[in-house]
């Protein structure tokens, strides 16, 4: 299974890179892992939010293939457990799906459009990250995901 993390924004803190790209690699043994970066539409004033999440929407879902399994980090989604993740990730493996993908909306959140198209809506935990951190944070769940699913030893 391949696993692709779509993300509005760009990475510019060097420290969050070096995090993302170490977590990506150790990855590699369990499963290939894509992460791209889509440029969040430029809001100048509220009434525009609803608009650009649609435009964003449609970036989005044309990055999404039609049997992915899609997650939505959302706010309102299920919180997991670690070990929770790792079992939901291979429930899906085991569904045979070839692609899973995680999407990260911009500081704004994500369309109807795109949460409606989930087969999981994911909550990180109810404090508020910097949409930077939650990539990294991500992609670290994710490879703790894979280590408790093959039974392997990482740190708690």
């Amino acid at each position: 299974m391949k696993i692709k993390i779509i993300a509005l924004g760009k990475i510019k803190e060097k420290f969050l890179k070096e995090g993302i790209d170490e977590f990506k690699k150790r990855l590699m043994p369990y499963t290939p892992v894509e992460i791209l970066e889509l440029n969040p539409v430029q809001i100048y004033d509220d009434n525009m939010v609803s608009k650009a999440l649609d435009e964003e929407a449609e970036k989005i879902l044309d990055k999404v293939n039609e049997d992915a399994y899609l997650i939505t980090l959302e706010i309102s989604g299920k919180q997991l457990s670690s070990e929770e993740l790792a079992f939901k990730i291979d429930e899906i493996i085991k569904s045979g799906c070839q692609e899973l993908v995680f999407v990260i909306g911009s500081s704004h959140g994500i369309s109807s459009k795109v949460s409606q198209r989930a087969n999981f809506k994911l909550s990180m935990s109810k404090m508020t990250f910097l949409h930077q951190f939650a990539r990294l944070i991500l992609i670290e769940q994710i490879y703790r995901s894979f280590k408790i699913l093959n039974g392997e030893k990482y740190h708690k």
